[in-house]
C-alpha cells in the first residue's frame, strides 16, 4: 500500500503506546494497523495479518448485530466515520480469527481529518462489553 500521511503514522505510533484496542483505516478503508490490545480481541497478531485491503475486510471479520444478524458494511461505525465524516458508535458481535469464538464489543469510530480539511481515514477504539 502507498506511503501514508504523517497524521496516520503518528496515530499508529500513539496506538502502540495505549492499552485500549485501536483499529486504523486509511482514506480508502484499508486496514493499516491495529494495536496489541486489539490482537487479543480479534484473534490474530497484526504482524501476521498485515495491512488488509478494504474489499477483504468484510470477508475476514464476521460482524453481526446483537441479534446475530449480519451488519451491512455501511452501518459499521468505522465506515460511518470514514464516509460520513462524523463519530459513530455501535455494539456488535465479532468472530475471532483464531478460534471463531464470538465476542460482544462496543465500538466507537472517529474520522481522521488533517490540516486544511484533508480527510485521511478513521480509527476505532473498541472493548469487550460482555460475553454473548
Amino acid at each position: 500500500m502507498a506511503q501514508q500521511p504523517i497524521e496516520l503514522i503518528l496515530l499508529k505510533q500513539w496506538a502502540t503506546h495505549i492499552a485500549i484496542p485501536v483499529w486504523i483505516v486509511d482514506v480508502s478503508g484499508n486496514l493499516v494497523f491495529y494495536n496489541e490490545p486489539a490482537e487479543g480481541i480479534l484473534g490474530r497478531r497484526f504482524d501476521e495479518a498485515g495491512e488488509i485491503n478494504a474489499d477483504e475486510l468484510a470477508d475476514l471479520f464476521v460482524t453481526t448485530g446483537l441479534d446475530d444478524e449480519p451488519v451491512a458494511s455501511k452501518e459499521l461505525p468505522v465506515v460511518i466515520a470514514l464516509t460520513e465524516h462524523h463519530p459513530a458508535h455501535k455494539e456488535l458481535r465479532i468472530h475471532t480469527l483464531d478460534t471463531g469464538d464470538v465476542r460482544q464489543i462496543q465500538v466507537t469510530a472517529i474520522p481522521v481529518e488533517g490540516q486544511g480539511g484533508r480527510h485521511l481515514g478513521a480509527f476505532a477504539v473498541f472493548w469487550e462489553s460482555q460475553k454473548p
